[in-house]
């Protein structure tokens, strides 16, 4: 059975403000955890336990996901840093975690917690045990590369070397943080804070024992909120590709793909969508206009109120009249009075707006 390392590492500021009520991987993405769809996906390829590796709240995250263990039937544990060990230094320190004394060179599988995709673990541990190579890191196309380290790579997926952020065009396939590793690659890293992508890859490379596999379908790092309204699209769009029995059915205001879960409450005459998640206990009036926007459990949005790319936390309420936009991001327990204009805006926890805020701030 392969095993699974997710690198969750620290406060998830970008993501604020969820992540002051929840630490990053439990923040909810279409109605579960985040790093609950990573899991699902693992499971799904025989691994039957996953390690956490954290430097931030383990018990909290503990507590949120004890029911999942059992649900899945996956073991979680956690291996905590002391210090930032960078992205590298977590795989040396959860190694106990990670080698299976019966089968010790079963590979083990690598992620960023902050990815969306397809996942296909699957296809990626054949081309892995074909190639015969130490590691297979898995490679997405990107429509700006100066902004990433590109991967060059021959046909065969054996990887040449990597180019950080290059000005000039020499390829447009970087690395999507999804790996798949031999144990032997422990003997390249220490415990201490180490870069994987600028020591560890780079060596594998020159030495040849390191390829990369072609990440087919969507993808996206979904650690700050105007790439988490992206990632939703992009995964909803996946949904509706897949025919999934999630979404809810289009017509009568609904214009998919949209996630309802069934214990909300839709009033009469609303647009939902396209491009919207609405979550457990969630309640919304007549005539509400949503699109591309994310509802958390418990929140209330009342008639006639317009969002667009907006992700609402837990319990918050939102008034009549309200029209909410430009990717704004509301806390837990937030109020926003009637007939007010938000635009841009990350509000805090159990912060009530009276005034409207026509530009991009953070309210505290």
């Amino acid at each position: 059975m392969p095993k699974a390392l997710i690198l969750v590492g620290g406060f998830g500021t970008r993501l604020r403000p969820l992540t002051l009520t929840r630490p990053k991987p439990c923040v909810p993405f279409v109605n579960k955890e985040m790093v609950i769809h990573q899991i699902e996906a693992l499971k799904k390829v025989g691994v039957d336990t996953v390690v956490l590796a954290v430097n931030y709240r383990p018990e909290v995250m503990s507590a949120l996901l004890k029911p999942w263990e059992e649900k899945l039937g996956v073991k979680i544990q956690y291996s905590r840093e002391e210090e930032p060990l960078g992205t590298a230094g977590p795989i040396a320190l959860a190694k106990k975690y990670l080698v299976d004394e019966n089968a010790p060179d079963s590979p083990f599988f690598v992620l960023n917690s902050d990815v969306t995709s397809e996942f296909p673990f699957e296809s990626l541990l054949k081309f892995h045990k074909n190639h015969g190579k130490e590691g297979t890191i898995m490679v997405t196309k990107v429509s700006e590369p100066s902004k990433y380290g590109v991967v060059l790579y021959d046909e065969e997926g054996k990887i040449k070397s990597f180019v950080e952020k290059p000005q000039e065009y020499v390829g447009n396939k970087i690395n999507a943080g999804i790996y798949i590793f031999n144990p032997s690659v422990l003997d390249r890293i220490e415990v201490k804070p180490t870069s994987i992508e600028q020591e560890v890859f780079p060596a594998m490379a020159a030495s040849g024992e390191l390829y990369c596999m072609e990440l087919e379908g969507f993808w996206m790092d979904i650690g700050q909120p105007k790439d988490y309204i992206t990632g939703l699209c992009l995964y909803l769009t996946s949904l509706k590709k897949k025919k999934s029995p999630q979404l809810a059915p289009e017509g009568d205001g609904i214009i998919g793909p949209v996630v309802i879960h069934p214990t909300a409450k839709i009033g009469k005459d609303c647009v939902i969508g396209p491009f919207v998640s609405i979550g457990p206990d969630c309640v919304v009036g007549d005539g509400v206009r949503l699109q591309r926007t994310s509802l958390f459990s418990g929140v209330t949005v009342k008639q006639n109120s317009w969002l667009s790319q907006c992700i609402v936390g837990w319990d918050s309420m939102i008034g009549k009249w309200v029209r909410m936009e430009g990717v704004t991001v509301l806390g837990s327990d937030v109020t926003i009075k009637d007939e007010l204009y938000v635009n841009g805006t990350r509000i805090l926890d159990h912060k009530t707006i009276k005034e409207s805020v026509p530009s991009p701030q953070i309210l505290m």
